[in-house]
C-alpha cells in the first residue's frame, strides 16, 4: 500500500483561561531529571465518521484541558530545571491520508510499521539541540478518505511519564466527549517538584553515555495472549509452585514477561551462537509505592527502571527462574524507594545507577550486553479511551528506535504484546518455540 499523507494545517492550542501568575514556573523533581529528552508517542485509530465537528470539539477541549495541566503549555527553562509556563501552547497538526480507514486497517495487520507515518514529523526529526523549544505536546489528527482518523499524541518524557502521558489523553477523551467546563476539570496534582526537587546531578552521578546503533533497521510486530494460554502457562507453572521452586503465584504480566525475555535471550544465542548477558529495564509507577505524601494523580515523573539481570550460567532457562527473577528484581527497586526522606531516595536511585549504567559489566557502552525494555500499560484505560468515537481499533506506542516490548490489556482479557526488534531479531523471534507455542499474531 502506497500511503501520501498531505499536512492540512498547524498551529498552536493554548489554554482557555490564562495560568495564574503564581504558577508560571513549574518546578521539575529529581526524577524528571532522570527521564530521557526523548518524546513517547500514542497513536490510536477510530473508525469514526468524518464528522466536520471533529476537529473543532479536538481543539475546544484540548484547549479547556491545559488550563489545568498548565505546564503542558509551557517550555522548558534554560537550566531545565523548570517549566516556563507562559501558555505558549501545544502543536495541533491536522492531517488527511489518501486511503479508506478499512483498506488501511487490513494492511497493518500485515504490516505495523505502516502505522508510523502517522507521527508528527518534528518529533521523528527531533534531536537534542531543538528538544527544548519543542512543545511537550505534539498531537496530530489525520482523516481517511470517507471517515476514519487517526490520533498520535507525543509527550515530553522530561515531563510526563507512562502514567501521566496516559491519563492526560484519557481525561482530555472524557471532556471532548462530555463537553465538561475548564473549572470542572481537576485530574492531577502538581507538587512533585517541591517534593522530590531537582538537583545537581553532577554532583551525584555522571551522565549516561549512549552508543550509537548504526544502520539498525526495527520493525514492529504484535500478538496476543488469551486467557485460554494464560491458563496453558499457569499450568506451566504449577509444578514449580508443587515442588517449592516457585514460592508465589504469578502475576499475568510477570508470566508475560519471563516469556518474553527468554525468548530475547535465545534468539540472541541463536544470532551470535552463545549465550549473552542480559539486561531488561522493567519502568515501574512508584505512586502509592513510598512515604512521600506523594499524591496517587501526580503530574510527572515518578516512576524507576528496575533492571532485571541475566547471567549465563547463574540463572537458568526455566520459565520459572525467570519468574522468581523478576519479581525480585521489582521488589527490590520499589523497595529502595519506599522509605526514608527525599535525600534517602536520591541515594538509592544514585547508587542503582551507579550499578548498573557506569559498570563496566553492565554499562551502556558494553556491545556483549543484549538490553531490553519490557513495559505493562496493563491497568492503563487505553482501551476506553472515548473522544466520542468509540473506542480506538488499534493501538501504538513508541518510535520504534530501540529493543522493546509494549504489554497492553486487549479485550475479554487477552494481553496484546507490541514487540519491537531489529529486523534480524524480530524474523527469528517469531520462530522462538514459546512464541509460536502461545501466542497469536496479528
Amino acid at each position: 500500500m502506497e500511503l501520501n499523507l498531505e499536512i492540512i494545517s498547524t498551529k498552536l492550542i493554548k489554554p482557555s483561561s490564562p495560568t495564574p501568575q503564581h504558577l508560571k514556573n513549574y518546578k521539575l523533581s529529581f526524577f524528571d531529571q532522570l527521564a530521557e529528552r526523548e518524546h513517547i508517542p500514542l497513536l490510536l485509530f477510530y473508525p469514526c465518521g468524518n464528522e466536520s465537528i471533529i476537529d473543532e470539539k479536538l481543539e475546544q477541549s484540548l484547549s479547556r484541558v491545559l488550563t489545568h495541566v498548565y505546564p503542558v503549555a509551557g517550555r522548558l527553562s534554560k537550566d531545565r530545571c523548570s517549566v516556563d509556563c507562559l501558555d505558549q501552547g501545544v502543536t495541533f497538526i491536522k492531517a488527511k491520508v489518501n486511503c479508506q480507514f478499512d483498506d488501511f486497517m487490513d494492511e497493518v495487520q500485515k504490516d505495523l510499521n505502516l502505522a508510523l507515518l502517522f507521527f508528527p514529523q518534528e518529533i521523528q526529526d527531533l534531536n537534542d539541540a531543538n528538544f527544548d523549544a519543542t512543545p511537550p505536546v505534539v498531537a496530530q489528527l489525520t482523516t481517511f478518505k470517507c471517515g476514519g482518523v487517526a490520533l498520535s499524541i507525543s509527550a515530553s518524557h522530561a515531563l510526563m511519564d507512562g502514567f501521566t502521558n496516559f491519563k492526560f489523553v484519557y481525561e482530555w477523551a472524557k471532556v471532548c466527549k462530555s463537553e465538561i467546563p475548564a473549572k470542572e476539570i481537576n485530574f492531577m496534582s502538581f507538587d512533585f517538584g517541591e517534593i522530590l526537587p531537582a538537583r545537581d546531578l553532577s554532583s551525584i552521578f555522571p551522565p549516561r553515555v549512549y552508543p550509537e546503533e548504526l544502520d539498525a533497521k526495527y520493525v514492529a510486530k504484535r500478538f496476543f495472549i488469551d486467557e485460554v494460554t494464560m491458563s496453558l502457562l499457569r499450568d506451566k507453572l504449577s509444578g514449580a509452585i508443587d515442588s517449592g521452586e516457585l514460592c508465589f503465584k504469578p502475576s499475568r504480566v510477570e508470566i508475560i514477561t519471563a516469556l518474553l525475555w527468554r525468548a530475547l535471550i535465545r534468539v540472541s544465542e541463536a544470532k551470535h551462537g552463545y549465550l549473552r548477558p542480559s539486561l531488561v529495564f522493567f519502568p515501574v509507577n512508584l505512586r502509592g509505592k513510598i512515604s512521600l505524601p506523594l499524591k496517587d494523580n501526580a503530574f510527572g515523573n515518578y516512576v524507576i527502571d528496575a533492571p532485571m539481570l541475566f547471567v549465563p550460567g547463574e540463572t537458568k532457562m526455566e520459565l520459572h527462574n525467570f519468574v522468581t527473577l523478576i519479581r525480585n528484581s521489582v521488589q527490590k527497586a520499589t523497595a529502595a524507594c519506599a522509605i526514608g526522606t527525599a535525600d534517602d531516595i536520591v541515594a538509592t536511585v544514585a547508587n542503582s545507577y551507579k550499578e548498573i549504567f557506569m559498570s563496566k559489566q553492565w554499562g551502556t557502552d558494553n556491545d556483549e550486553v543484549d538490553k531490553c525494555v519490557i513495559s505493562s500499560l496493563c491497568k492503563f484505560p487505553m482501551k476506553e479511551t472515548d473522544f466520542g468515537w468509540g473506542k480506538p481499533s488499534l493501538m501504538h506506542f513508541g518510535l520504534r528506535d530501540f529493543d522493546s516490548c509494549w504489554m497492553y490489556d486487549a479485550e475479554c482479557g487477552s494481553i496484546c504484546v507490541q514487540v519491537d526488534l531489529k529486523d534480524t531479531y524480530m524474523r527469528l523471534f517469531e520462530c522462538d518455540n514459546d512464541i509460536k507455542a502461545f501466542t497469536k499474531f496479528y
